[in-house]
């Protein structure tokens, strides 16, 4: 395996990493607001979120370059201020699979959340422990096997995703191409052995992470 096998490998773990950092920074909160919370727009917020899941990738790519684009919505302004747009960069790599795998995150942690037993919750209020202190004491502990299964999906996720980062990051080899993206190009160009290995080490690698989040899982209580 050469540089443009090793490159790929490098940065879909390296942008898988980074994602799931933010999506758990990101995503637990948000699970917690939808499943705890009652407020207006709060079916429309949900949708948002969900929507990633079900638009086509490409779609979803589409409007990142609507929004964060060089000339797009924001990119606009984020470029005359510093001269920098994120496509065609790792950090757009990153930003779409991020957008992409949060959804994961979020179910799956919303329905952990919902899940949790009321009067454990109610009993924690009885005993003078306020929302926050319930939550990180009582709350987030009894969903973890759903806040787990759901950060370990969105990594495999983002190792996964193709449609939106090729759309925003554009496949510039030693750049932003990551794994299903070198697939695609090493499939274009007629290298057939290194694209079977690469489908090879992905396939692997997924099968690795689907065990581990089941393991994970069933540790968690």
């Amino acid at each position: 395996m050469d540089n443009s096998a090793i490159f790929p490998i490098v940065l879909s773990f390296q942008v898988a990493l980074v994602v799931t950092v933010f999506i758990l920074l990101a995503g637990i909160p948000a699970a917690y607001v939808l499943a705890r919370k009652e407020f207006r727009g709060k079916e429309l917020l949900d949708v948002l979120f969900t929507l990633p899941l079900v638009l086509p990738p490409t779609v979803t790519g589409y409007y990142l370059i609507v929004l964060l684009g060089r000339n797009g919505l924001l990119g606009r302004y984020i470029y005359g201020l510093t001269g920098w747009t994120m496509m065609f960069t790792w950090y757009a790599a990153a930003f779409a699979s991020f957008v992409v795998s949060v959804p994961l995150m979020i179910r799956a942690s919303r329905a952990a959340i919902e899940s949790v037993d009321r009067n454990l919750i109610n009993a924690s209020y009885t005993l003078g422990h306020g929302e926050f202190k319930t939550a990180v004491k009582v709350i987030l502990p009894l969903a973890k096997k759903g806040i787990i299964a759901g950060a370990v999906l969105s990594f495999a996720r983002a190792i996964g995703e193709f449609g939106a980062t090729l759309m925003f990051a554009g496949d510039i080899p030693g750049k932003t191409e990551t794994m299903p993206l070198a697939i695609y190009g090493f499939l274009s160009s007629g290298d057939w052995a290194k694209a079977h290995g690469m489908v090879i080490v992905l396939t692997l690698l997924s099968g690795a992470i689907m065990y581990l989040a089941n393991r994970l899982s069933k540790r968690a209580f």
